[in-house]
């Protein structure tokens, strides 16, 4: 006995194929030829509603030419392989980092947390001739960087900078 039938006490009637409950359950010939048509009649309508989905897109997409303007000139760009731009290589480490290192400082900070005090400088770095400012801890910038620190910069001791800053 199958589980639909022992929980429901009737035999499961599909949506493809519905039989009378006491009819006999042996497929033939025409029930099977009746199913396969619902099946083609079935994938025609999903099929149909796909294509209406696809069309309500495919009208609402964007162009993918740009068209902007340049003082008063409409100009309209096309795609160009010339126009991409080779990736320079880089040297990676085994942990898949890479070494920048910073040109100069641009600005100091103390933040100040419940139980101490924690000096902070804005470091540029420039890769590429791209500038990228990120901030990072005095300590450890003067451990690893100590010519960002040099006298040369006009600030001779760290009182004197942190008055100025």
């Amino acid at each position: 006995m199958a589980s639909y039938e022992a929980l429901y006490g009737r035999k499961y009637q599909s949506l493809l194929c519905w039989y009378e409950y006491g009819e006999a359950s042996v497929l033939g010939p025409d029930v099977v030829a009746e199913t396969t048509e619902k099946i083609k009649r079935i994938r025609e309508r999903i099929l149909t509603a796909q294509s209406r989905q696809k069309n309500y897109v495919d009208q609402r997409r964007k162009p993918l030419d740009l068209e902007f303007e340049v003082g008063e000139h409409l100009c309209k760009y096309t795609s160009d392989a010339a126009h991409v731009l080779e990736p320079e290589s880089v040297e990676l480490e085994e942990n898949l980092t890479f070494q920048v290192t910073p040109v100069r400082i641009d600005d100091t900070s103390v933040k100040k947390l419940r139980g101490k005090d924690v000096s902070l400088v804005k470091v540029v770095c420039e890769r590429a001739g791209v500038e990228e400012h990120t901030w990072e801890l005095e300590s450890e910038m003067r451990k690893d960087y100590p010519e960002l620190f040099s006298v040369d910069v006009g600030i001779e001791s760290d009182e004197m900078r942190r008055r100025i800053w």
